[in-house]
């Protein structure tokens, strides 16, 4: 390749979304409760007791949905599976109407030369298997690998790309830490265990998948770059503790068979120790790393937050989403660059990228013009690229989120899409971001040479590293 922008010949263009998030009809058709049913539905956890009960009525609207992925010429669309619209108990019999939904989506994605990216679990549960302790129950790993294996066996003769899990360290951190998201659960004590678990889980899927499965599969994981905010020791040791706690927890056991040493000190007396067979089950052998990447972490030393002992410092001259997160793109590079460098250049997708800017509910006169969002995403794309010249193997790209949607505990009130949703009338109109995304895939990237970059704000230190 040139010094131009030019993305190699055969990189991937999509978007993201998740079932819960913009599916609705959540017990429609014979589909179990999940636990992100009872979670929006119990008062308080979720902003304005919004719920996913309609979201983006995706299950029913479909069609429609594809058809802008046409319009915005996606090559891609990575989506989620509701565990119980295809199981509703979790195990056993599988709901046809429930599972014929994938079918006819992934039939569609097909006939409009679109690949389908499919993801077993995003955070959606099934209520019944929580109510058995859920992934604080060892035996979960058999439960989802006989999941992956109905899904396998109904779509891998269509569906080329699987992830097992979406962001585990979520699931383990807001599920059972912090109680945030569901299941609410506040322990220090279960989320080592439940973050065990899904890797568990995870594993067996795979093992199964290589039985089984004839294209590629892997796990997408949230890492967010964590960077001292002085050169003092204790900062130092506050970013190394983030690091591995967000970054390695995930990854460590898939290459290396163990966890980062740096996880009992997180953890302290709530660190388990792990039976050594376990990671035979968690090393399995990946076909390829999806990155989700926000934000940054400026972090400092701080001993009253637990479990880190730390806390993230605001910069006072950088750009902050709607959901208070720093717009900071060298952050995606760095981290691209340690993936390559600690754990032997895998190829890598960027599974979610994106951010909620300020949009009015309503789009007047047909468009919703959403600038910094086009300006987050040029930056973002212009990190990828740099990291591509130097080598890293970056294969593909999904902007998150295609459409605006539920964003878990903040309802509806923080828009992440491309595509706008008027959740009064479920019309969609395509922002001024998804016209620029459109000419991004169109040219391969070569657009980004035309768009004047904004100036970033002061970088802070260098981002911690082994």
């Amino acid at each position: 390749m040139t010094n131009a922008i030019e993305f190699p010949k055969h990189f991937l263009w999509g978007a993201s979304t998740s079932a819960y998030q913009i599916e609705g009809s959540p017990l429609a058709d014979g589909a179990g409760p999940s636990i992100w049913q009872r979670f929006a539905h119990s008062p308080g956890n979720i902003r304005d007791g919004d719920t996913g009960d309609v979201a983006c009525d995706h299950y029913r609207r479909c069609a429609q949905d594809v058809a802008l992925m046409r319009e915005i010429g996606l090559q891609a669309y990575r989506f989620s599976i509701s565990w119980s619209r295809v199981m509703p108990s979790g195990r056993g019999a599988v709901n046809p109407i429930g599972i014929g939904f994938y079918d006819e989506l992934v039939d569609r994605l097909l006939a409009q030369g679109i690949k389908p990216m499919v993801t077993l679990f995003h955070w959606d549960l099934p209520e019944a298997l929580d109510n058995q302790g859920g992934w604080l129950n060892r035996d979960i790993a058999g439960w989802f690998a006989d999941y992956a294996r109905v899904m396998f066996d109904r779509l891998d003769d269509r569906v080329t790309s699987w992830a097992t899990l979406n962001e585990p360290w979520v699931v383990s951190d807001g599920g059972y830490l912090n109680g945030t998201l569901a299941p609410g659960h506040h322990n220090r004590f279960e989320a080592p265990i439940a973050a065990h678990n899904l890797m568990r889980a995870h594993g067996a899927a795979v093992k199964v998948y290589r039985e089984m499965g004839k294209h590629e599969i892997g796990l997408v994981v949230n890492l967010e770059p964590k960077y001292p905010a002085s050169d003092s020791a204790a900062d130092q040791e506050a970013a190394a503790r983030g690091h591995a706690y967000m970054n390695g927890q995930f990854l460590d056991p898939v290459f290396f068979g163990r966890y980062p040493e740096k996880m009992k000190e997180v953890y302290g007396d709530a660190w388990p120790a792990w039976p050594a067979e376990d990671f035979d089950l968690i090393r399995q052998r990946l076909d390829f790393i999806g990155v989700n990447y926000y934000t940054r972490s400026v972090t400092r030393d701080e001993a009253t937050a637990y479990p880190l002992r730390a806390v993230t410092v605001r910069q006072p001259l950088a750009t902050y989403t709607e959901t208070g997160w720093e717009v900071y793109a060298k952050g995606l590079s760095d981290t691209l660059e340690w993936v390559a460098a600690r754990y032997g250049n895998p190829p890598l997708y960027i599974t979610e990228n994106g951010a909620a800017f300020f949009d009015p509910p309503v789009a007047e006169g047909g468009r919703v013009h959403d600038p910094l969002r086009v300006d987050y995403y040029q930056k973002h794309l212009r990190a990828i690229h740099e990291v591509i010249q130097k080598g890293v193997d970056v294969r593909g790209y999904c902007a998150w989120s295609l459409l605006d949607n539920l964003e878990w505990a903040h309802g509806f009130s923080k828009r992440f899409g491309i595509v706008h949703v008027n959740f009064a009338t479920q019309e969609r109109t395509l922002k001024d971001s998804a016209y620029f995304y459109r000419e991004v895939i169109a040219t391969n990237g070569a657009v980004l040479d035309g768009v004047p970059a904004r100036p970033s704000a002061w970088s802070g230190a260098a981002m911690w590293r082994e």
